[in-house]
């Protein structure tokens, strides 16, 4: 079992930063996989970035160039570094991860992009 917590989201204007952090309880991302995931009111939860165990980054189109997955196994920590923010990223963040047959999630942090 491990808990995740997010934090770093907030209210950016356009073009603007912001980095989220996934906390997790134990030492998993040597292990495990971490996907970043973001669900905007009304729309379906989609994956947004995944950094597997071995290091290996992936990210979903629409955020490509802008965003960047990374994280420090000693804080047992992922990041996802977020720029050149739009309205449309605009969604409340989650990060995830898979061991053995379940899925564990951390509580979400919100994500507004408004000017």
């Amino acid at each position: 079992q491990v808990q995740l917590v997010e934090s770093g989201g907030g209210l950016v204007q356009p073009g603007g930063s912001l980095r989220l952090s996934c906390a997790a309880s134990r030492n998993i991302f040597t292990i495990y996989a971490l996907n970043w995931y973001r669900q905007a009111p009304g729309k379906q939860r989609d994956m947004v970035a995944a950094i597997t165990s071995g290091g290996n980054t992936n990210y979903a189109d629409s955020v490509k160039g802008r965003f960047t997955i990374s994280r420090d196994n000693a804080k047992n920590t992922v990041y996802l570094q977020m720029n050149s923010l739009k309205p449309e990223d605009t969604a409340v963040y989650y990060c995830n991860v898979m061991i053995g047959p379940t899925f564990y999630w951390g509580q979400g942090t919100q994500v507004t992009v408004s000017s």
